[in-house]
């Protein structure tokens, strides 16, 4: 009998998924659980998908097939699961009231724990364990969700959050992974990009778990591979595929590249831009769009405090012609469309680059930090010339932007069919990765190391 008080089938199959973005405020991790819940449903058609998250309602409405594990009261399995519904529901008109409940159901467990001291387990091993709370059950005054006991698999989907800029995420999924490797569950990462990560803490923690993981499929292939290496991964746990997201802007990809230019900017305590430099970039932008008669378009992927709205949408203004935003709760897939009508992006959000990439459009990246150096050039790599990184820094900044975006938009015919065979054969070498996880989970691949790579694709796009 589970901790619901139901006693599951025994065959019964449950997935719990970590997101990695538990308040579904980034257009990129929806993407990424788009595709991930697509592709758990058609493998596993009756079987509890149970994701992670601070927002249940929201969740429902972006993806009603699968069950919100709240990690914020406890993290059960829900005592029913609910009727695998066949389509979407409309987000843009159901978000702003499942998001407004969501916040205000969780305002009382936030004030809670402000209030209560941190419980902090005692280093005896001389593992470094003594700077993080010990890895239990919520039921055992831990973190770890409840459900993970009755878990038949956890999977982590992809996101960047494996990374010094996300301590805390960081320490949860690898303290949600330890605990599945140690009650011999099966656990798996996909589409990581993992790094930089250069706490020592962290790293102890990260050499602790992540070796016993049985897969782990990377985005891309720069310095993934490396750390995980350092770390102790065996080599014939750790694949490069890409990432996940590339599947959905794919699928949505227009017959003919568009007119537009597509613009983001990123501003935040791991990225930032000062006025300067924004400066130049809304003059560049703007004279670049005037000259080809081109219309900016606003892409936002995350709205976290509305970070991304707050710092494109001042580039844009004044220009003779402008997109409108799409709203606070589009899906992922909406926002993919908008950047299909786009000839070049020009972003500093990770995401917009996987989306333009992956329909055939080049990407001129900005850049103020590490973090974002290494997210856009292991992209770089995937793709090969499709991306240009522009840093964000210098006293030619308007110049070198102005330089790269005119260079992109003048090969991006060229361009268009190598990244797409990029994306395709992306899309083929993750959902490769899948099948392998699923015939683990089902017991028709052995678990144990075989000291050669995962099967190459088999199924056809």
């Amino acid at each position: 009998m589970d901790r619901t008080g139901i006693a599951p089938a025994s065959n019964e199959t449950r997935v719990l998924v970590e997101n990695g973005e538990y308040w579904l405020n980034n257009k990129g991790d929806l993407a990424i659980l788009d595709v991930s819940v697509r592709r758990l449903t058609r493998q596993w058609p009756s079987a509890r998908v149970g994701v992670l998250t601070f927002a249940p309602g929201l969740l429902r409405a972006y993806e009603p097939a699968v069950e919100p594990i709240c990690y914020q009261r406890g993290g059960d399995w829900p005592r029913r699961s609910p009727r695998r519904l066949t389509g979407r529901r409309v987000p843009e008109l159901t978000g702003p009231l499942f998001n407004a409940w969501d916040a205000a159901t969780a305002l009382p467990g936030r004030v809670a724990r402000r209030l209560q001291p941190a419980h902090r387990s005692v280093d005896r091993t001389g593992s470094g364990r003594a700077d993080r709370e010990r890895p239990a059950l919520r039921r055992e005054g831990g973190r770890l969700p409840n459900a993970l006991a009755d878990a038949t698999a956890v999977i982590a989907i992809g996101g960047g959050y494996l990374t010094d800029v996300d301590r805390f995420q960081t320490e949860r999924t690898l303290d949600l992974l330890g605990y599945a490797t140690t009650h011999g569950i099966p656990a798996f990462l996909i589409g990581q990009g993992i790094g930089p990560l250069g706490d020592e803490a962290l790293l102890r923690h990260a050499a602790d778990v992540l070796p016993l993981v049985d897969l782990i499929a990377l985005r891309e292939g720069l310095r993934g591979p490396d750390l995980l290496r350092r770390l102790g991964v065996p080599a014939d746990r750790v694949i490069v595929t890409g990432d996940d997201a590339v599947e959905l802007g794919y699928t949505v990809r227009p017959r003919e590249l568009g007119n537009d230019i597509g613009v983001c900017l990123r501003v935040a305590d791991y990225s930032p831009v000062d006025t300067r430099m924004r400066t130049a970039l809304a003059a560049a932008v703007q004279s670049l769009a005037a000259e080809r008669s081109a219309a900016l378009v606003p892409l936002i992927i995350s709205e976290h405090a509305a970070e991304d709205r707050r710092a494109t949408l001042p580039l844009l203004a004044g220009s003779a012609a402008t997109a409108a935003p799409l709203g606070r709760f589009a899906s992922a897939r909406s926002l993919c469309r908008q950047v299909g009508r786009c000839r070049v992006v020009v972003t500093g959000a990770y995401h917009n680059a996987v989306f333009a990439l992956s329909q055939g459009i080049p990407v001129v990246g900005m850049s103020t930090s590490q973090y974002y150096d290494d997210k856009f050039n292991g992209l770089a790599a995937m793709f090969g010339d499709g991306l240009d990184l522009v840093r964000l820094d210098g006293e030619d900044v308007e110049d070198r932007l102005r330089r790269s975006v005119e260079r992109m938009w003048h090969e991006a015919p060229r361009l268009r069919a190598s990244l797409l065979d990029a994306a395709a054969h992306q899309v083929l070498a993750s959902r490769a990765v899948f099948d392998r996880i699923v015939g683990i989970v089902d017991g028709k691949v052995s678990r144990q190391p075989t000291n050669d790579p995962p099967s190459p694709p088999t199924c056809r796009l």
